[in-house]
């Protein structure tokens, strides 16, 4: 069974919010002032980021972090609950 790990799930979400507004990785890089590389490992959850990148980063996006926090603890919930639905079978 494969681990949750925030850092993917975290990810996931940014990157979900990010096409939602149909921007690029370059454009909301250089907004929230981090390199188009570490952006790009963040979004795919290779690289854990700090609270205050995450701040940097949806304030580029004008999204609240509260909103993507939750977004992430949803994703957490359904990932749990599809684990025990598999370990239960």
């Amino acid at each position: 069974m494969k681990p949750i790990l925030m850092r993917e799930l975290l990810g996931e979400s940014l990157r979900e919010a990010r096409f939602a507004q149909g921007r690029t990785l370059r454009d909301v890089s250089m907004q929230a002032r981090v390199s188009l590389g570490y952006l790009s490992e963040v979004e795919r959850g290779q690289k854990e980021a700090s609270s205050e990148l995450l701040v940097s980063i949806c304030s580029a996006l004008d999204v609240p972090l509260s909103q993507v926090l939750s977004t992430v603890s949803d994703k957490v919930a359904r990932a749990e609950l599809g684990q025990r639905m598999v370990t239960a079978a």
